[in-house]
Protein backbone atom coordinates (compact mmCIF):
# COMPACT_ATOMS: atom_id res chain seq x y z
CA UNK A 1 0.00 0.00 0.00
CA UNK A 2 0.89 3.82 -0.55
CA UNK A 3 1.87 5.33 2.19
CA UNK A 4 -0.27 8.22 1.12
CA UNK A 5 -3.31 5.73 0.63
CA UNK A 6 -3.32 4.96 4.51
CA UNK A 7 -5.78 6.07 6.79
CA UNK A 8 -3.37 7.49 9.69
CA UNK A 9 -2.04 9.44 6.57
CA UNK A 10 -4.78 11.33 5.73
CA UNK A 11 -5.88 11.90 9.18
CA UNK A 12 -2.34 13.15 9.78
CA UNK A 13 -2.97 15.36 7.14
CA UNK A 14 -6.48 16.52 7.79
CA UNK A 15 -4.88 17.22 11.40
CA UNK A 16 -1.91 19.48 10.28
CA UNK A 17 -4.70 21.54 7.85
CA UNK A 18 -7.08 21.79 11.07
CA UNK A 19 -4.25 23.48 13.26
CA UNK A 20 -2.85 25.47 10.90
CA UNK A 21 -6.88 26.90 9.68
CA UNK A 22 -6.74 27.31 13.57
CA UNK A 23 -4.23 29.97 13.36
CA UNK A 24 -1.66 27.72 15.94
CA UNK A 25 1.14 27.68 12.82
CA UNK A 26 2.57 30.85 11.84
CA UNK A 27 5.31 30.19 9.31
CA UNK A 28 7.16 27.20 10.13
CA UNK A 29 5.90 27.12 14.26
CA UNK A 30 4.66 23.79 15.50
CA UNK A 31 5.08 19.82 14.88
CA UNK A 32 3.18 16.74 15.08
CA UNK A 33 4.19 13.06 15.52
CA UNK A 34 2.38 9.66 15.30
CA UNK A 35 3.84 6.07 16.36
CA UNK A 36 2.49 3.74 13.69
CA UNK A 37 0.59 0.52 14.50
CA UNK A 38 2.73 -2.51 14.05
CA UNK A 39 0.26 -4.04 11.25
CA UNK A 40 -0.16 -0.33 9.45
CA UNK A 41 4.41 -0.17 9.60
CA UNK A 42 3.70 -3.65 7.80
CA UNK A 43 1.58 -2.67 5.11
CA UNK A 44 3.70 -0.08 3.24
CA UNK A 45 6.79 -2.03 3.56
CA UNK A 46 6.82 -1.99 -0.12
CA UNK A 47 6.44 1.65 -0.04
CA UNK A 48 9.52 2.78 2.03
CA UNK A 49 13.31 2.81 1.02
CA UNK A 50 16.50 2.39 2.76
CA UNK A 51 18.76 4.81 1.47
CA UNK A 52 18.67 7.18 3.98
CA UNK A 53 21.68 7.17 6.99
CA UNK A 54 21.28 6.81 10.19
CA UNK A 55 21.18 9.48 12.52
CA UNK A 56 21.60 10.49 16.60
CA UNK A 57 18.21 11.13 18.19
CA UNK A 58 20.15 12.87 20.59
CA UNK A 59 18.37 11.20 23.23
CA UNK A 60 17.65 7.40 24.31
CA UNK A 61 14.68 6.12 23.90
CA UNK A 62 15.26 2.02 24.29
CA UNK A 63 11.14 1.96 25.11
CA UNK A 64 10.46 2.62 21.03
CA UNK A 65 13.22 0.35 19.55
CA UNK A 66 11.46 -0.87 15.90
CA UNK A 67 8.82 1.78 16.18
CA UNK A 68 8.01 3.68 13.19
CA UNK A 69 6.91 7.31 13.45
CA UNK A 70 4.90 9.49 11.13
CA UNK A 71 6.76 13.22 11.67
CA UNK A 72 6.11 16.49 10.29
CA UNK A 73 9.82 17.90 8.87
CA UNK A 74 12.45 20.43 10.28
CA UNK A 75 11.47 23.75 8.66
CA UNK A 76 8.31 22.67 6.90
CA UNK A 77 5.33 24.93 7.32
CA UNK A 78 1.81 23.46 8.32
CA UNK A 79 -0.35 25.27 5.49
CA UNK A 80 1.91 22.85 2.88
CA UNK A 81 1.32 19.98 4.90
CA UNK A 82 -2.22 19.14 2.91
CA UNK A 83 -0.46 20.42 -0.40
CA UNK A 84 2.55 19.29 -0.74
CA UNK A 85 2.80 16.33 2.07
CA UNK A 86 5.78 14.16 0.89
CA UNK A 87 7.95 16.77 1.08
CA UNK A 88 6.37 18.30 4.13
CA UNK A 89 6.74 14.90 6.43
CA UNK A 90 7.94 11.85 6.69
CA UNK A 91 8.09 7.96 8.39
CA UNK A 92 11.28 7.81 10.43
CA UNK A 93 12.45 4.40 11.70
CA UNK A 94 14.14 4.20 15.37
CA UNK A 95 17.23 1.68 15.41
CA UNK A 96 17.02 -1.42 18.08
CA UNK A 97 18.66 0.44 20.65
CA UNK A 98 16.54 3.59 20.67
CA UNK A 99 19.77 5.77 20.18
CA UNK A 100 19.21 6.73 16.03
CA UNK A 101 16.36 7.05 13.30
CA UNK A 102 16.58 6.57 9.58
CA UNK A 103 13.90 8.37 7.19
CA UNK A 104 12.40 5.62 5.52
CA UNK A 105 9.83 7.77 3.37
CA UNK A 106 9.14 11.42 2.54
CA UNK A 107 11.28 14.51 3.15
CA UNK A 108 11.42 14.73 -0.52
CA UNK A 109 13.92 17.40 -0.38
CA UNK A 110 16.60 15.94 1.67
CA UNK A 111 14.83 17.46 4.71
CA UNK A 112 14.93 16.09 7.74
CA UNK A 113 12.32 15.41 11.19
CA UNK A 114 11.34 18.35 13.09
CA UNK A 115 14.13 19.99 15.59
CA UNK A 116 11.53 18.88 18.45
CA UNK A 117 11.95 15.27 17.24
CA UNK A 118 13.67 14.32 20.94
CA UNK A 119 11.19 15.95 22.99
CA UNK A 120 7.92 13.91 20.78
CA UNK A 121 10.57 10.38 21.35
CA UNK A 122 10.67 11.22 25.28
CA UNK A 123 6.86 12.12 25.41
CA UNK A 124 6.02 9.19 23.21
CA UNK A 125 7.94 6.36 25.19
CA UNK A 126 6.19 7.77 28.32
CA UNK A 127 2.80 7.56 27.16
CA UNK A 128 3.45 4.37 25.34
CA UNK A 129 4.14 3.06 29.13
CA UNK A 130 1.73 4.54 31.15
CA UNK A 131 -1.39 4.22 29.13
CA UNK A 132 -0.08 0.83 28.16
CA UNK A 133 0.37 1.50 24.48
CA UNK A 134 -2.83 3.29 23.94
CA UNK A 135 -1.38 6.90 22.84
CA UNK A 136 0.15 7.03 19.74
CA UNK A 137 -0.17 11.38 19.03
CA UNK A 138 2.02 13.81 19.90
CA UNK A 139 0.75 17.34 18.68
CA UNK A 140 3.16 20.80 19.53
CA UNK A 141 1.02 23.86 18.96
CA UNK A 142 1.42 27.61 19.08
CA UNK A 143 -1.71 28.23 20.73
CA UNK A 144 -2.18 31.86 21.12
CA UNK A 145 -4.12 32.18 24.31
CA UNK A 146 -2.51 29.38 26.06
CA UNK A 147 0.58 31.75 25.41
CA UNK A 148 -0.81 35.39 26.67
CA UNK A 149 -1.58 33.74 29.98
CA UNK A 150 2.39 32.23 30.36
CA UNK A 151 2.94 36.18 30.87
CA UNK A 152 0.46 36.75 33.43
CA UNK A 153 -0.23 33.43 35.72
CA UNK A 154 2.25 32.27 37.95
CA UNK A 155 3.84 29.08 36.12
CA UNK A 156 2.34 26.30 38.17
CA UNK A 157 0.44 23.47 37.11
CA UNK A 158 -1.93 23.77 40.07
CA UNK A 159 -2.99 27.73 39.00
CA UNK A 160 -3.42 26.83 34.95
CA UNK A 161 -5.29 23.20 35.58
CA UNK A 162 -7.71 25.56 38.26
CA UNK A 163 -8.17 28.84 35.96
CA UNK A 164 -8.49 26.74 32.93
CA UNK A 165 -10.68 24.51 34.70
CA UNK A 166 -13.25 27.17 35.78
CA UNK A 167 -13.47 28.43 31.90
CA UNK A 168 -16.10 25.88 30.92
CA UNK A 169 -17.78 22.94 32.79
CA UNK A 170 -16.44 20.74 30.02
CA UNK A 171 -12.98 21.49 30.71
CA UNK A 172 -12.11 18.68 33.72
CA UNK A 173 -13.94 16.46 32.18
CA UNK A 174 -11.84 16.88 29.43
CA UNK A 175 -8.56 16.97 31.13
CA UNK A 176 -9.02 15.55 34.49
CA UNK A 177 -5.55 14.88 35.48
CA UNK A 178 -5.04 18.39 34.72
CA UNK A 179 -2.13 20.79 33.39
CA UNK A 180 1.13 20.63 33.81
CA UNK A 181 3.64 23.86 33.05
CA UNK A 182 7.22 24.08 32.13
CA UNK A 183 8.79 27.27 32.65
CA UNK A 184 10.80 28.84 29.36
CA UNK A 185 13.73 26.67 28.15
CA UNK A 186 15.79 26.52 25.34
CA UNK A 187 13.44 24.30 22.87
CA UNK A 188 14.29 21.27 20.58
CA UNK A 189 16.57 19.71 22.93
CA UNK A 190 17.06 16.50 25.07
CA UNK A 191 16.62 18.91 28.46
CA UNK A 192 13.38 20.81 27.57
CA UNK A 193 12.37 16.84 26.34
CA UNK A 194 12.92 15.24 29.50
CA UNK A 195 11.05 18.01 31.74
CA UNK A 196 8.00 17.60 29.33
CA UNK A 197 7.96 13.64 29.48
CA UNK A 198 8.04 13.92 33.51
CA UNK A 199 5.10 16.14 33.37
CA UNK A 200 3.47 13.32 30.72
CA UNK A 201 4.11 10.88 33.40
CA UNK A 202 1.28 12.12 34.86
CA UNK A 203 -0.88 14.40 32.90
CA UNK A 204 -1.90 14.78 29.00
CA UNK A 205 -1.13 18.02 28.45
CA UNK A 206 2.02 20.52 28.87
CA UNK A 207 2.34 24.14 28.22
CA UNK A 208 5.50 25.51 27.68
CA UNK A 209 6.03 29.02 28.66
CA UNK A 210 5.82 31.65 25.84
CA UNK A 211 6.28 28.90 23.67
CA UNK A 212 3.22 26.74 22.84
CA UNK A 213 1.19 23.69 24.11
CA UNK A 214 2.29 19.91 23.82
CA UNK A 215 -1.12 17.41 23.90
CA UNK A 216 -1.12 13.42 23.67
CA UNK A 217 -3.51 11.30 22.68
CA UNK A 218 -4.91 8.24 21.45
CA UNK A 219 -5.99 9.28 18.21
CA UNK A 220 -6.09 12.20 15.88
CA UNK A 221 -9.44 13.57 16.95
CA UNK A 222 -8.95 13.42 20.77
CA UNK A 223 -5.57 15.20 20.37
CA UNK A 224 -6.90 17.91 18.43
CA UNK A 225 -9.80 18.06 20.66
CA UNK A 226 -8.01 18.05 23.69
CA UNK A 227 -5.82 20.94 22.66
CA UNK A 228 -8.90 22.45 20.90
CA UNK A 229 -10.30 22.70 24.23
CA UNK A 230 -7.69 24.00 26.57
CA UNK A 231 -6.78 26.83 23.98
CA UNK A 232 -10.77 27.84 23.92
CA UNK A 233 -10.64 27.88 28.19
CA UNK A 234 -7.50 29.88 27.54
CA UNK A 235 -9.43 32.28 25.10
CA UNK A 236 -12.38 32.78 27.72
CA UNK A 237 -10.08 33.43 30.82
CA UNK A 238 -8.12 36.15 28.51
CA UNK A 239 -11.38 38.03 28.22
CA UNK A 240 -12.32 37.48 31.64
CA UNK A 241 -8.69 39.33 32.65
CA UNK A 242 -9.53 41.98 29.86
CA UNK A 243 -12.52 42.53 31.69
CA UNK A 244 -10.60 43.55 34.78
CA UNK A 245 -10.32 39.40 36.38
CA UNK A 246 -13.02 39.81 38.84
CA UNK A 247 -15.18 37.44 38.72
CA UNK A 248 -19.02 38.00 40.05
CA UNK A 249 -19.57 34.05 40.38
CA UNK A 250 -17.36 30.96 39.09
CA UNK A 251 -17.32 27.13 39.20
CA UNK A 252 -16.07 26.72 43.08
CA UNK A 253 -14.42 23.49 44.57
CA UNK A 254 -16.95 21.46 45.65
CA UNK A 255 -19.06 22.09 42.39
CA UNK A 256 -16.37 20.30 40.81
CA UNK A 257 -16.44 17.47 43.28
CA UNK A 258 -20.23 17.03 42.48
CA UNK A 259 -18.72 17.32 38.88
CA UNK A 260 -16.54 14.48 39.22
CA UNK A 261 -19.18 12.47 40.89
CA UNK A 262 -21.65 13.10 38.26
CA UNK A 263 -18.91 12.27 35.34
CA UNK A 264 -17.38 9.18 37.14
CA UNK A 265 -13.77 10.85 37.53
CA UNK A 266 -10.92 11.84 39.65
CA UNK A 267 -10.30 15.43 39.93
CA UNK A 268 -6.57 15.56 42.08
CA UNK A 269 -7.49 17.63 45.41
CA UNK A 270 -4.35 19.80 44.97
CA UNK A 271 -6.60 21.79 42.01
CA UNK A 272 -9.09 22.35 44.47
CA UNK A 273 -7.65 24.79 46.85
CA UNK A 274 -9.68 27.33 48.49
CA UNK A 275 -8.55 30.81 46.93
CA UNK A 276 -10.40 32.92 49.65
CA UNK A 277 -7.36 31.44 51.76
CA UNK A 278 -4.70 33.19 49.33
CA UNK A 279 -3.60 29.71 47.85
CA UNK A 280 -3.07 31.17 44.66
CA UNK A 281 -1.60 34.28 45.13
CA UNK A 282 1.01 32.19 47.27
CA UNK A 283 2.22 29.94 44.11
Amino acid sequence: MRVLDTEFAKGFIRMADDGFQQGWHERNGGNLSYRLKGEEAESIQDDLSEDREWTAIGAEVPGLAGEYFLVTGTGKYFRNVAIDPENSMGIIEIDGEGKNYRIRWGMSDGGRPTSELPTHLLNHEVKKRVTGGKHRVIYHAHTTNVIALTFVLPLTDEVFTRELWEMATECPVVFPAGIGVVGWMVPGGREIGLATSRLMEQYDVAIWAHHGMFCSGETFDLTFGLMHTVEKSAEILVKVLSMGGQKRQTITPDDFRELAKGFHIELPERFLYDKGAGAESSR
